[in-house]
């Protein structure tokens, strides 16, 4: 159906999808934006302070503010799950949801990542039973109670400082023997008065009873807590790119070079589904707008009007 065609598709709603989906209706493309979760992984961040022009923010705030304002430039937006992507016999490609199949002249890969698993005995049990990756969907659950943050990165500091707010105290526990936290970041978590890092040490075992009681960490010493927030990383969401033929590295994220381009004419890709080293709000919203504008060239140097 015509109504099913587009010149630009793109899929994921996290910063860098809707960034793309925004410049791309600007420059006339007919554009659609597919996503599951509008406003992306973003919308689970506490608090943003690193997005230019916006001394502070939250991040469902600024998720949802890219996302309406794709809407408002006139890209067409559908809540949905993107099940398979598929090459056109004309070298367009097919965008399949469950319910619904699209056609794009291009189409660009913006779907983020997933949270990394801690892998410890009890962490499946336990899950939303005082396990979570979001503190900020969880954190007021755990009021007045005892948690901690398995994690040393940036990420790990701002959920154990979110969780200062409400937890009576919240313990980071950091494999290694110093955390890769932003300055800020770190220089508030040692002000906090709630907040204990245990350098050099692992969870091995989350246990309790019908929820979290205590963890077991590699000392052998069991810490009383009954919330345990998982802050290790996150694995790229890039099976479907692969699926498609989307050349990807040893850590499975989508190969891109300084256009958003991937190996596959018309196929773009942007945010923290691809190979830069330095994965920011910022930098993926900057991956996605590239992309619209070569997708715009890609369209133009074809000699195929946009629709």
């Amino acid at each position: 159906m015509e109504e099913n065609k587009y010149d630009f598709i793109v899929i994921g709603g996290g910063c860098a999808g809707p960034s793309g989906a925004m410049y791309g209706a600007r420059l006339n493309l007919k554009t659609l934006m597919i996503a599951d979760v509008p406003g992306g992984l973003i919308t689970t961040t506490h608090i943003v302070e690193n997005w230019p022009g916006i001394i502070s923010t939250s991040g469902p705030e600024l998720g949802m503010a890219l996302w309406e304002h794709a809407k408002a430039a006139g890209a067409d937006t559908k809540n949905a799950t993107v099940t398979e992507l598929l090459k056109a016999d004309d070298g367009g490609y097919i965008v399949k949801t469950r319910k619904d199949e699209f056609y794009g002249k291009t189409i660009l890969i913006g779907t983020g990542t997933k949270h990394r698993e801690l892998g410890a005995p009890g962490e499946q049990e336990f899950k939303n039973k005082g396990v979570s990756y979001c503190a900020l969907c969880d954190g007021a659950f755990f009021k007045n109670k005892i948690v901690c943050v398995v994690g040393g990165g940036d990420s790990a500091a701002k959920e154990a400082l979110f969780l200062s707010e409400h937890a009576s105290k919240v313990y980071i526990i950091v494999r290694k023997d110093y955390m890769r936290a932003e300055p800020r970041n770190m220089d508030l978590v040692n002000q906090s008065d709630k907040i204990e890092v245990l350098y050099e040490e692992q969870v091995t075992e989350v246990l309790g009873g019908d929820s979290v009681e205590k963890i077991r960490l590699k000392s052998g010493k069991e810490v009383e807590m009954q919330g345990v927030f998982v802050a290790i990383g996150h694995i790229p969401m890039t099976e479907l790119a692969k699926h498609l033929g989307v050349e990807l590295n040893d850590h499975n994220e989508i190969i891109i070079n300084r256009r958003s381009e991937t190996n596959l004419p018309g196929v773009y890709a942007a945010g923290d589904c691809c190979d830069t080293a330095f994965k920011q709000a910022i930098t993926g919203s900057a991956e996605g707008v590239t992309a619209s504008y070569y997708a715009f060239e890609y369209v133009k140097n074809n000699e195929v009007k946009p629709m």
